[in-house]
């Protein structure tokens, strides 16, 4: 099923940007190499890189992994609910208020890239289990209606977003040690 891309009207709008940056192809295969695109993209860097931020009141390298993460979790999370089939609206999250209580700087790099491994392996392995019926799935989520298939599509769109900034504004501009 999720050789299909989501739907207009599957997903909030304010979603749509991440559904975009999604490629046509094996969508399993295209969550794979996001896991080892990245790890490749910052397993080279120290700990001190992985607390650069490229402009003053940016995030971290390292806060911006955690952001990966907790998303992902939340993202998961939220389709995995409404792919069963649970109908209570799932709220939103603030997303600076994670990264400020998530304390991510005082975590090494290599913790929170194994911690994002171990997240994304869990996401394929849910991915994996869900049947047509469950991809159709509609559900509520930050106040709005949404189906599992999009929140699949949701996730991989939005670790490239957060990849291609990592990639063109983070890296280039890294203190070389």
């Amino acid at each position: 099923m999720t050789q299909n891309r989501p739907y207009a009207g599957d997903d909030a709008l304010s979603y749509g940007k991440y559904i975009a940056l999604v490629p046509g192809g094996d969508f399993l295969e295209i969550l794979a190499s996001q896991l080892q695109d990245t790890r490749a993209l910052l397993s080279p860097l120290s700990d001190a890189q992985g607390d650069f931020r490229y402009a003053p009141g940016k995030w971290s390298v390292k806060e911006t992994l955690g952001h990966i993460n907790d998303a992902e979790r939340i993202f998961s999370y939220r389709m995995l609910r409404i792919a069963r089939g649970d109908k209570a609206p799932l709220a939103g999250f603030e997303q600076d208020d994670y990264v400020k209580s998530g304390k991510f700087d005082a975590r090494k790099l290599c913790d929170l890239l194994e911690e994002f491994s171990s997240i994304r392996q869990a996401t394929i392995a849910l991915v994996c289990s869900l049947d047509t019926e469950a991809w159709l799935r509609r559900g509520v989520a930050s106040q709005n209606e949404v189906t599992a298939l999009a929140l699949a599509f949701i996730i991989a769109g939005h670790e490239r977003h957060h990849s291609m900034i990592l990639r063109d504004r983070y890296i280039p501009a890294l203190p070389r040690p």
